[in-house]
C-alpha cells in the first residue's frame, strides 16, 4: 500500500483516538451497568452498589462526573466483594487511583467497609456502607447469577442498598 493511500487512514485512526473517551468520562445518562463493567469487568451486586453510592455522593456534594474536586476513600479488608465497592464509586464519579483522588484503605473486616466523599474545595464529605440487608442478601451470589443480581441491585431503593454513616 503506497503512503498516499495510508494518510486518510492515519489520519482517521488519529482523530478516533484524539476523541477517545479514554481521557473523558462518560456521559451521566449512559447505562450504568456498562458503566460498571466498562470499569470493573462486570456489573455484579457490589460494584453496582459503589455505583449507587457514587452517584448518591455526587448529587449530595453537588459535583459532576469527573470533577477533581472529588475524593474517595474506599475502606476495605482484602476481599473481593468489598473491593468491588471501589470499582462501582469510580464508574460513577470518574475517580481514579491515577488521578490521585480514589484510595483504598485496607481494614480488618466486612463490619468496617465504609466509603466516604469529600468535596476538596469545600471540605463537606459524607460516608456511605452497606445496608446490613445488602450484605445478607448479596454477600455469596454465584458467579453465574453476578449480572443478574447487579441488574436487580440498580432498582432497589437506597435505603436496601446503603447507608449514611453518621460521625461519631
Amino acid at each position: 500500500m503506497s503512503v498516499r493511500r495510508l494518510f486518510p487512514l492515519v489520519v482517521m485512526l488519529s482523530a478516533g483516538c484524539a476523541g477517545s473517551s479514554a481521557h473523558h468520562p462518560p456521559p451521566a445518562k449512559s447505562d450504568p451497568l456498562a458503566r460498571v463493567a466498562a470499569v470493573h469487568g462486570g456489573a455484579g451486586p457490589w460494584a453496582v452498589m459503589g455505583y449507587r453510592m457514587g452517584v448518591y455522593a455526587l448529587k449530595q456534594l453537588d459535583l459532576p462526573v469527573g470533577s477533581f474536586k472529588l475524593e474517595v476513600f474506599h475502606h476495605t479488608p482484602q476481599k473481593v466483594q468489598y473491593a468491588c465497592i471501589a470499582d462501582g464509586a469510580a464508574a460513577a464519579t470518574g475517580a481514579s487511583v491515577g488521578k490521585l483522588n480514589l484510595s483504598l484503605v485496607e481494614v480488618l473486616g466486612p463490619e468496617d467497609v465504609v466509603t466516604r466523599f469529600r468535596n476538596r474545595d469545600t471540605g463537606e464529605a459524607l460516608a456511605l456502607r452497606p445496608s446490613p440487608r445488602f450484605a445478607q442478601r448479596y454477600l455469596d451470589v454465584p458467579r453465574e447469577k453476578l449480572a443478574e443480581a447487579g441488574a436487580e441491585v440498580l432498582t432497589l431503593p437506597d435505603a436496601e442498598v446503603f447507608e449514611v454513616v453518621t460521625a461519631p
